[in-house]
């Protein structure tokens, strides 16, 4: 009797919250990333040529840098040391690919420098996984077998697991794009007008990061909410 109720009640405007802040940025970032992707560099080097100068002037000569298919797929693999760009940075010489490409790169010298919040969310990972797929599938375990109090309580906390590898991940994301305007404008790759507008992509980047921290965080009190009215009943 109460599955029914977990569909049907006010709570689901958080979940609505959490979408619409997801879509929002996530429009954001495509439409920043489209403006600044017709921005030529004055230098004239591709998001590839961009990272493996950047990796270079770090030292960290053993970070591959491959080319995968998708677009906005980019990301640094630390167990494999490969950074990965798509479609749209490598071989792009634009502000927006360039920009993106030295983003990636400040997660490869994170890596290097063993940046702590790196290091952390990289072991919550496999735990962090495990709960966005179980998490709420136990909650709602929990609600069919007649509200079954510990399935519901156990559902939380593994759900919990994914709402903090979201939270942890902000920090991670902010200093990397830091990290990258810094080699941007030090190691002469770009303008600084031309910063300006890589500043503006990894900006709206970041913002999806936050819309699925807060999505996650709405998610779960939701599930809280729920739980104590069943309680209560």
């Amino acid at each position: 009797m109460m599955y029914p109720g977990y569909y049907y009640d006010w709570t689901y405007i958080l979940v609505l919250i959490g979408a619409v802040l997801s879509m929002a940025a996530s429009a954001r970032v495509n439409g920043t990333f489209s403006r600044y992707s017709r921005v030529r560099s004055h230098s004239g080097m591709t998001g590839a040529q961009a990272a493996r100068r950047i990796l270079d002037q770090n030292g960290l000569y053993n970070v591959k840098i491959e080319h995968i298919h998708g677009k906005l797929t980019d990301h640094y693999d630390p167990r494999s040391k490969v950074l990965r760009l798509s479609d749209d940075t490598y071989n792009a010489s634009s502000v927006a690919a360039v920009g993106v490409a030295a983003h990636e790169c400040g997660h490869a010298v994170q890596d290097n420098e063993g940046y702590e919040p790196l290091r952390i969310r990289a072991k919550m990972a496999p735990a962090a996984n495990f709960g966005s797929r179980f998490g709420l599938p136990i909650f709602v375990m929990g609600l069919v077998f007649g509200a079954n109090e510990v399935l519901m309580q156990i559902g939380i906390w593994v759900f919990l697991l994914a709402v903090l590898f979201q939270v942890v991940t902000l920090p991670v994301e902010f200093d990397a794009s830091r990290r990258a305007l810094d080699m941007l404008d030090g190691y002469g790759i770009l303008t600084q007008q031309e910063a300006e507008g890589s500043r503006k992509v990894l900006k709206a980047a970041a913002l999806t990061y936050v819309a699925a921290a807060a999505a996650a965080i709405l998610n779960l009190l939701r599930l809280i909410l729920i739980a104590r009215k069943n309680d209560r009943d």
